[in-house]
């Protein structure tokens, strides 16, 4: 979801996410059995191969099949520091050869319990006529058999385990939970790398969206930089009136900006827009969230009242950014992004009982990368419950399915996912220069509400394009917190 019309601005330098592959099988079984091994090498093989996409790396140890090579194969993935571990139950294979390899590496794991075939040919296989060349065949098919010892191992000894069971080949099911697996892995080394800057200080009394940022860090691994609105603000003096005329002519391609917009607001719009992406591009931001009243000081002041323009921009580039100070929705925004479906900051605007949806948006910045056509600039004489005046954005996410997100800072010092399904549906929209939508839900509208509100999130989330659901909840997983799913 990247808005291509802006030069890019230079983020943390991305990281691929490394999944660790290992296979097992027992050794014994190598000397009885012509072929076994080799066989069952082409089938980590091709699960390897399966694996591979842009941005992972795969860190394949081939077959572990006796204790001594467990242990080696532990340090050798704590060595390559793999975000999670595939761990392919090829065949029958003793406990002690999977604990060592697992309990050293300290990573999440998903057991594949994966077969070559939809079934054995029984017909083929009985008319072997050798016994010893059926059982090497049967041993081939029997990666089921080692399962409920593997879990029961990982089950007393406190390791976290997941599973898919599924076949080698041809099975869409099997895949799409490998695929969701990897995009969790690859969202949560993401947010482990993301610099989060915060700039300014919250809205006063706003206190659902007051943040533990420490646990924040320790939960996701963001880094957060403190910032000061008077760096952006010393930023907007150095930007050139030709860089200003530049990103004017920007502005009329990337937005759809209404005849009623004031010039002199536009230029301001355009000189804080520079200044962001210099701000951005000095700290290496992948996030941000702000607020500043700047009463009383002129250049603070006018740089907050002209930044929707150029945070539109950024969080359409990928570089999620949220107002109010909302570190906790932020998070979510860049989660969604990190997921390629955006991230766009919500809230409950309106409930509509006659089509039974409810209409959410915000001020401030929008995912312009995934509005329902192009996104409109209007001019606002009052930015309601905040200081200044200027130009804003108006747009409806595109139609369709989408994903709600919160993170949720529960009682106790922990995080918590929360998310819910719905559609983005035509109809009418408040046209106040806000983001605005209409989102259906499959539990009806007032159900949803209900629910959401039971988990106690703040008032504000995230809302990208797609069902993430099931991603979301491996993503909880990966990262040890719950994932609430309303519906």
């Amino acid at each position: 979801m990247k808005n291509k019309s802006s030069p890019p601005v230079p983020e943390p330098l991305a990281q691929p996410v490394r999944i660790g592959l290992f296979g097992i099988g027992l050794d014994t079984y190598w000397p009885q059995f012509a072929g076994l091994k080799e066989r069952l090498e082409g089938y980590v093989a091709r699960v390897a191969h399966k694996l591979e996409r842009p941005g992972v790396e795969i860190v394949n140890l081939g077959l572990v099949d006796n204790p001594d090579r467990a242990y080696a194969a532990g340090r050798e993935f704590r060595r390559a520091d793999v975000d999670l571990i595939f761990l392919y139950v090829t065949t029958y294979a003793l406990s002690s050869t999977v604990l060592p390899v697992v309990r050293r590496a300290k990573v999440p794991v998903v057991v594949l319990n994966i077969v070559p075939e939809p079934a054995i040919d029984y017909a083929t296989f009985n008319a072997l006529g050798d016994r010893t060349q059926m059982t090497g065949d049967w041993l081939a098919y029997c990666s089921a058999c080692p399962v409920p010892e593997i879990a029961n191992v990982f089950q007393r000894c406190g390791i976290a385990f997941h599973q898919i069971t599924g076949v080698l080949e041809n099975d869409p099911v099997c895949w799409q939970e490998v695929d969701a697996w990897v995009d969790a892995a690859r969202v949560a080394a993401g947010m482990a790398t993301n610099r989060l800057g915060l700039m300014g200080h919250y809205y006063g009394g706003m206190l659902d969206i007051y943040s533990d940022v420490t646990l924040q860090c320790a939960t996701f691994g963001t880094h957060v930089e403190i910032l000061e609105v008077d760096e952006l603000a010393a930023l907007r003096r150095e930007v050139s009136a030709a860089e200003i005329a530049a990103r004017l002519m920007e502005f009329d391609e990337v937005f759809e900006v209404q005849a009623d917009c004031p010039a002199e607001d536009l230029a301001e719009a355009a000189r804080t827009a520079v200044a962001l992406d210099r701000l951005v591009a000095d700290h290496r931001l992948g996030s941000l969230a702000y607020y500043y009243k700047g009463t009383g000081m002129a250049e603070n002041e006018a740089a907050l009242a002209s930044i929707i323009l150029g945070t539109s921009q950024l969080t359409g580039r990928g570089i999620p950014v949220a107002g109010e100070y909302e570190v906790k929705n932020v998070q979510a925004m860049k989660i969604m992004d990190l997921f390629g479906a955006g991230g766009s900051f919500t809230e409950y605007y309106a409930m509509d009982f006659t089509d039974d949806v409810v209409l959410m948006g915000h001020d401030g910045p929008g995912h312009i990368a995934i509005a329902q056509g192009k996104t409109k600039v209007r001019p606002l004489k009052v930015y309601h419950g905040k200081v200044g005046r200027g130009v804003s954005v108006e747009m409806a996410v595109k139609h369709g399915p989408v994903t709600l997100l919160s993170v949720v800072e529960q009682p106790g010092g922990k995080l918590a996912l929360l998310c819910a399904q719905a559609e983005s549906v035509p109809g009418p929209i408040l046209e106040i220069g806000n983001t605005n939508s209409r989102y259906r839900f499959p539990c009806g509208a007032r159900a949803f509400v209900q629910h959401w509100n039971a988990a106690g999130p703040a008032h504000h989330c995230a809302v990208g394009l797609g069902h993430l659901a099931d991603k979301l909840e491996k993503l909880g997983c990966l990262l040890g917190i719950e994932t609430i799913r309303v519906c």
